[in-house]
């Protein structure tokens, strides 16, 4: 088992949180792991990326090559977009479909939208509606988080364990809302999954 999985958004959308959740999952799934952040800004709104390696073998190196990476998931769809020369033919998008106008001259939402349109595994969703229905908007990196599930190589179950563990120290309610919004996401993914 390996998997490359590049995750990317803006600072303040709960990219770190996603990556500690999935750690943690590989952690008790018994997987090696690599990560690597860069954190552009992030307090003003800049670029965050993070490099998520898993695998039942060791791991050489915390960066994905162009070409290898299984799976990105971006909590801002330009983000996901910049990417994308990182992404395996077969390898999956899961982005948000809600941007995050953080510069002058942001592409027309239409231009990305087409962008895609045109990709073979693309799983698109507006998070923070999903989230807003789920009972927080506050945990629409979760949803996020739900929707990539099925490409992960982990188990759901693994990576609802994560958020017990990472989430747990504040609380059930906490605990119980974040399990809520990775299920919407994971039940969202099923019924918008677009494969060719």
């Amino acid at each position: 088992m390996k998997t490359d999985i590049i995750l990317s958004g803006v600072g303040g959308q709960g990219i770190l949180s996603i990556a500690a959740v999935i750690g943690e999952a590989a952690v008790r799934e018994g997987l090696y792991m690599k990560q690597s952040e860069v954190h552009g800004m992030s307090q003003r709104g800049g670029d965050v990326q993070s490099n998520l390696r898993l695998a039942d073998t060791p791991i050489a190196s915390d960066l994905i090559p162009l070409g290898h990476a299984d799976l990105i998931i971006s909590l801002e769809p330009m983000e996901g977009l910049r990417y994308l020369p990182y992404l395996k033919k077969d390898g999956w998008l899961v982005t948000n479909t809600r941007p995050f106008v953080n510069i002058p001259r942001y592409p027309d939402m239409e231009e990305i939208r087409a962008e895609l349109d045109r990709l073979p595994h693309v799983v698109a969703l507006d998070v923070e509606a999903i989230a807003q229905e789920a009972g927080s908007p506050r945990t629409a990196n979760i949803v996020m988080l739900g929707a990539s599930t099925p490409f992960t190589g982990i188990a759901y179950d693994r990576i609802a364990g994560g958020i017990r563990s990472i989430f747990g120290r504040k609380g059930t309610e906490i605990v119980e809302m974040n399990l809520k919004a990775l299920q919407a996401g994971r039940d969202a993914a099923q019924k918008t999954k677009k494969t060719m």
